[in-house]
C-alpha cells in the first residue's frame, strides 16, 4: 500500500485485468477478520444503524415532547417576621494583583496552515463534515465507466471512549469491468473529533484476485503505528503481515488524508502541508492550490479549486506525476474530481451526486 495520490490504492484496482470473473471464494473468511491483538487494544462503539433522513428519523423530529405532569402545590408556610440585622462593617479590599498576560498557544504542528482554525486548536472554525454526507463519483477510463466511488461521513462512533468521526470510502466495479475483474472494497477511518488525527483504520477488500482484511492503530500517546494484514490470493494462498514503526505527532494515514485536506482554505498560489504515516514511512503531503475555475459536472457548473498534490519523503520533494484534485469552492470542500495520468491514458473520478448530510 504505497502512497500515491489519494484514492490511488482504490482506483487503480479497477484497472487490473484478469481472466477471472466474480469475487474470490474462500471458506475461511471469518478467520481473516479475526485479530485478537487489535481487538484487545481497540474498542469501537457505533450507534444503532439508522438511515439518515428516513421516515423513522422524520417522525422522531416531528414528535412533540411529552407533557409535564402538574405537581400539586404544597400548603404555604406561615410568614415569619424578619429580624433586623446589625450593619456589618465592610472589610477593606485587598490590592488587586496585576492581570496575567494571556499565553499565546500556537496550533500544532507548525508545518500546517492556521487560517480557518480556532486559535491554538486543531479544530476548524467551520466544520466541513456532516453526518449522512455522501459524495458519489463515476470512475472512468477512456470515457468508459469502470466503477463507482462513494465518499461518506457516517454517524459518530466512540473509539476507546473518545468521540470520533466515522469516515468511509467504498468502491465497486461496474458490470462491464466486473467481467474482467470484480472489486467491492470498503475502508473505514475513525478520526478523533478533538485533535483530528486517525486512531483506527480498517480495510475490507473483496476482489476477483484477493480477499484482504487490514487494520491499523495509531497510538498517538506513544507516537507509534501498528499495521496488521491478512489476505488470501489466487496465486499465493494465505499470507499475513505485521508492521510497527514510530510516527510523528498529528500524522494522517493515506485515507484520512482525503478528508483532512478539506479542513484547509486552499487559496490559489498557496501551498499546504501535513504529515502522513504509511507503510513504515513518515511522509509530508504537500499540495498547491493552482487556480479557481468553474467545473462542468453532471450536477451542473460548480465552482472549484484545482489542487496539485505532491509528497516529501525523508526531506526530499517527490512529485507524484500529473495528478490533480478539484475541491468545491465553498466551506465544505467536497472532492469533485480526481485526474491521474497513467502509462496509457488518464484515470478520472468525477462527482455525479452529492448528499450534503444533516447540519
Amino acid at each position: 500500500m504505497k502512497f500515491s495520490v489519494p484514492f490511488g490504492t482504490l482506483l487503480f484496482a479497477l484497472l487490473l485485468v484478469s481472466c477471472s470473473t466474480g469475487l474470490l471464494k474462500y471458506d475461511k473468511v471469518e478467520q481473516l477478520k479475526k485479530n485478537e491483538e487489535f481487538e484487545e487494544a481497540v474498542k469501537i462503539v457505533k450507534p444503532p444503524e439508522t438511515t439518515v433522513g428516513s421516515e423513522t428519523d422524520k417522525k422522531a423530529e416531528i414528535q412533540a415532547p411529552p407533557e409535564k405532569k402538574q405537581i400539586p402545590s404544597l400548603p404555604q408556610a406561615k410568614k415569619k417576621t424578619p429580624v433586623k440585622k446589625k450593619p456589618v462593617k465592610e472589610a477593606k479590599e485587598a490590592p488587586k494583583a496585576a492581570p496575567e498576560e494571556p499565553k499565546v498557544v500556537t496550533r500544532q504542528p507548525d508545518i500546517e496552515d492556521t487560517v480557518g482554525f480556532e486559535e491554538g486548536s486543531r479544530r476548524p472554525i467551520a466544520d466541513p463534515f456532516r453526518v449522512g454526507e455522501e459524495v458519489i463519483h463515476d470512475v472512468h477510463y477512456f470515457k468508459v465507466s469502470a466503477g463507482e466511488l462513494r465518499i461518506k461521513v457516517e454517524p459518530y462512533s466512540m473509539v476507546n471512549n473518545r468521540k470520533s468521526y466515522t469516515f468511509a470510502m467504498e468502491i465497486k466495479t461496474s458490470s462491464l469491468f466486473s467481467t474482467f475483474y470484480s472489486v467491492d472494497d470498503r475502508a473505514e477511518i475513525f478520526v478523533d473529533y478533538e485533535d483530528l488525527v486517525p486512531r483506527v483504520f480498517q480495510l475490507h477488500v473483496k476482489e476477483s484476485g484477493q480477499l484482504r482484511e487490514a487494520k491499523m492503530l495509531f497510538d498517538v500517546e506513544n507516537n507509534t503505528a501498528k499495521f496488521w494484514e491478512k489476505k488470501v490470493t489466487k496465486d499465493h494462498g494465505e499470507e499475513e503481515k505485521k508492521q510497527e514503526w514510530e510516527i510523528l505527532p498529528f500524522s494522517q494515514n493515506v485515507y484520512s488524508a482525503v478528508y483532512y485536506m478539506r479542513n484547509f482554505q486552499w487559496e490559489p498560489g498557496k501551498e499546504y502541508a501535513f504529515r502522513v504515516a504509511n507503510d513504515k514511512e513518515n511522509l509530508v503531503f504537500s499540495g498547491k492550490a493552482l487556480r479557481r475555475e468553474v467545473l462542468d459536472t453532471k450536477l451542473g457548473p460548480m465552482k472549484a479549486i484545482v489542487v496539485q498534490p505532491n509528497i516529501v519523503l525523508k526531506g526530499k520533494f517527490k512529485p507524484i506525476g500529473d495528478n490533480f484534485i478539484w475541491l468545491s469552492d465553498d466551506d465544505r470542500k467536497y472532492i469533485l474530481r480526481i485526474e491521474s495520468k497513467i502509462k496509457i491514458g488518464t484515470l478520472v473520478s468525477e462527482v455525479v451526486a452529492i448528499n450534503p448530510g444533516k447540519p
